[in-house]
């Protein structure tokens, strides 16, 4: 289903939380520090963070973040009752100004008739506002009204610059080829005890047919996939081939996936990809949207971990949970770059799929 048409689930709980938050009103107690640090914060593994903010989201919060040298989770909340509800539950409540109704407002003020192509967009839990990044064909008459938006929404956005260009990275674990390009397998997964795999909906949109090497049998056909709006696609395997639940780590060994969960804001996470091979980095935003030249996709993950063209539709990992199938990017492992990638579980829901 695009995001064309729906909001993804995360956004939906948050902005609902944050509409809850107003009709609350705003923290009351004046006492309160939002840089003190509760006793009783737990120290949390970042895949531990991540399902605990999962939890946690929704009514009087306004997004989270791993804080990692710390190892704590951090959430911001814009009421009492989320504040208590917070610490309780062993993270650091942060008091911010703008609810999460505010923030997904003025993302979705650059959105419609007013994208730019060539831009991301995303919020910044930690900073508590909208972060636009333009890339750098974004100039000229088209820079100076970005500008002029991000001035207009009152301290809710920041602009960026990213030197290189937004582009999806179809040239993508293990290669898949086929009469489209090379792109990478992402998760393998069954549907009704059938076996398939996910990767890019920008790769299943170009390729129907895959095979394990460049010119090969094929070992199996595109099913569906949704890009733009999304980045997500499925091939059913038409041979008789292994096709066990783990990710080409490039060094001889495997990681084995044992299901999938949401990435949070500040995470370490890991890619692989059959250009680049294996890469780690941090996550820098969710539910991101990006302006690629061939439309919108919404509800990315938006990291640090660099990608090349042919790691299109690779596996984002952290430890062995699933997380995100490589979607596009800017700049390069040589020179640095940034990449976003389509969460795991919208696809699997999706398709009725599971990681196996």
């Amino acid at each position: 289903m695009s995001h064309n048409r729906r909001i993804s689930k995360r956004r939906m709980l948050l902005a609902g939380a944050g509409v809850a938050a107003l009709a609350a009103g705003t923290l009351t107690v004046s006492s309160a520090n939002a840089t003190d640090e509760s006793p009783s914060v737990k120290t949390l593994s970042s895949t531990s963070a991540s399902s605990l903010a999962e939890k946690l989201s929704g009514k009087g919060t306004a997004g989270a973040y791993y804080d990692a040298k710390a190892e704590k989770l951090v959430v911001n909340v814009v009421s009492d009752a989320a504040k208590e509800k917070v610490e309780s539950a062993g993270a650091e409540a942060k008091e911010v100004r703008h609810s999460m109704a505010e923030l997904t407002s003025t993302m979705d003020a650059f959105g419609g008739k007013d994208r730019v192509v060539g831009t991301s967009r995303a919020v910044d839990a930690k900073t508590n506002k909208v972060v636009i990044t333009a890339d750098k064909t974004v100039k000229g008459a088209k820079l100076a009204e970005l500008k002029k938006q991000v001035a207009a929404q009152d301290g809710k956005a920041e602009l960026q610059r990213t030197n290189g260009k937004y582009t999806t990275k179809i040239a993508g674990g293990d290669a898949i080829w086929g009469d489209g390009g090379r792109c990478s397998l992402g998760f393998n997964v069954t549907v009704g005890g059938e076996a398939g795999f996910l990767t890019a909906g920008h790769c299943t949109d170009a390729i129907s047919s895959w095979a394990e090497e460049e010119g090969g049998p094929e070992i199996a056909a595109t099913k569906e996939g949704s890009f733009p709006g999304d980045d997500y696609g499925i091939a059913m395997y038409t041979a008789d081939t292994e096709h066990p639940s783990e990710v080409n780590l490039y060094d001889g060994g495997t990681q084995a996936i044992a299901g999938a969960g949401e990435a949070t804001e500040g995470q370490q996470v890991t890619r692989s990809g059959s250009t680049t091979q294996v890469h780690d980095g941090q996550v820098l935003a969710v539910d991101a949207t990006v302006e690629y030249p061939e439309g919108t996709v919404e509800g990315l993950i938006h990291t640090d971990v660099c990608a090349e063209p042919g790691d299109s539709g690779g596996a984002l990992f952290a430890e062995d949970q699933a997380l995100g199938m490589t979607s596009g990017g800017s700049g390069s492992c040589s020179a640095g770059g940034e990449t976003f990638f389509q969460p795991v579980t919208e696809a699997l829901e999706a398709y009725g799929a599971e990681i196996g």
